[in-house]
């Protein structure tokens, strides 16, 4: 069936036409003609706040996206106020709605054709819940209210419901869990990594994290560090969704080592699964190896290889040790 596009001459498009045609401005819903209504990501506009018991809306924009009807686009120049916190009950908690409402009387018989905020009560309960608008009312929430019952306390306002929505391709902020009917390329970010939809699970793009060093203790028999070496330390990385042990640092040895002999215990989160063994440099002379066995246990204990003069280890480095754990 023939519908009429924008920008052409001789055309008028009705309201309707006007608010599906807007669809193209936000993110999908996962349906063919659905967006993903909500506030602009950063905007601090149309944030809810009380002042004694009366309850305060800033200006701000806000879309608000009705199945079937397409996006209406939404402004309050400046700040409104739907109204007074209704008393609290005797004995029990309640939590109200504030919302931002479009009234379209096409659609929901009002009268009116306007978009405001509106308060709305709770139900007083044990384990009370946020209200739903009855009817047919065409909103989005901008924030909950927490009602103590009376003498419990003073009310405070909760932003954590209102959505956020972004222009077709953009990165949902603050998005803990995967968007319903993501598409393949989808990116979100759920406030510490980015987190993209690959058509089948989630792919997790994690931040570089600047990881400290810790110093390792080290046993009797040994110091740290060897000479212009630095003092034995470890850390635990992750690269590619695994972790990593990473060691640098240098070790003396009090007396020589002419056997395998432990020089430190590793921490419990550093422990590797199986067992692994390194070359590790050391002492060397004309007639001494620079060079020799190094091992980490499941168990933690690291241990250093050593044999009778003129192979002796008087002392030895860990530097660019590295094993997955």
């Amino acid at each position: 069936m023939p519908t009429d596009p924008t920008w052409q001459n001789t055309i008028t498009l009705d309201g309707a036409e006007m608010r599906r045609v807007d669809s193209m401005l936000l993110m999908a819903d996962g349906t063919a003609l659905g967006s993903r209504g909500g506030l602009r990501p950063g905007d601090p506009g149309l944030t809810v706040t009380l002042a004694g018991s009366t309850v305060n809306v800033s200006a701000g924009v806000a879309a608000v996206y009705r199945s079937g009807q397409g996006v209406y686009r939404a402004a309050l120049p400046s700040g409104v106020s739907p109204g007074a916190l209704t008393a609290a009950h005797a004995t029990l908690a309640r939590i109200d709605l504030v919302y931002l409402r479009i009234w379209d009387t096409d659609i929901d018989a009002s009268g009116l054709r306007q978009a405001d905020v509106v308060y709305l009560a709770g139900t007083p309960a044990s384990t009370p819940a946020a209200p739903t608008p009855a009817g047919t009312v065409i909103y989005i929430p901008l924030a909950t209210i927490n009602v103590p019952f009376s003498g419990n306390g003073s009310p405070s306002v909760s932003s954590a419901i209102r959505p956020v929505t972004v222009a077709p391709g953009g990165i949902l902020p603050a998005q803990t869990s995967t968007p319903a009917s993501p598409y393949a390329g989808q990116a979100w970010h759920d406030g510490t990594d980015l987190k993209v939809w690959n058509g089948s699970s989630v792919d997790t793009y994690a931040k570089v994290k600047a990881v400290g060093w810790t110093n390792l203790s080290i046993s009797a028999g040994f110091t740290t560090p060897q000479g212009s070496l630095g003092t034995v330390q470890y850390r635990v990385v992750n690269t590619d969704g695994t972790n990593w042990v990473e060691l640098r640092g240098g070790i003396a040895a009090t007396s020589d080592v002419v056997a395998v002999t432990t020089f430190a215990t590793m921490p419990a989160a550093t422990r590797p699964a199986v067992n692994r063994t390194f070359t590790v440099a050391r002492n060397y002379s004309a007639t001494t190896c620079g060079s020799t066995r190094l091992e980490i246990a499941p168990t933690g204990v690291a241990q250093i290889y050593g044999s009778a003069s003129p192979n002796q280890t008087s002392w030895f480095s860990l530097d660019s040790i590295r094993y997955a754990l």
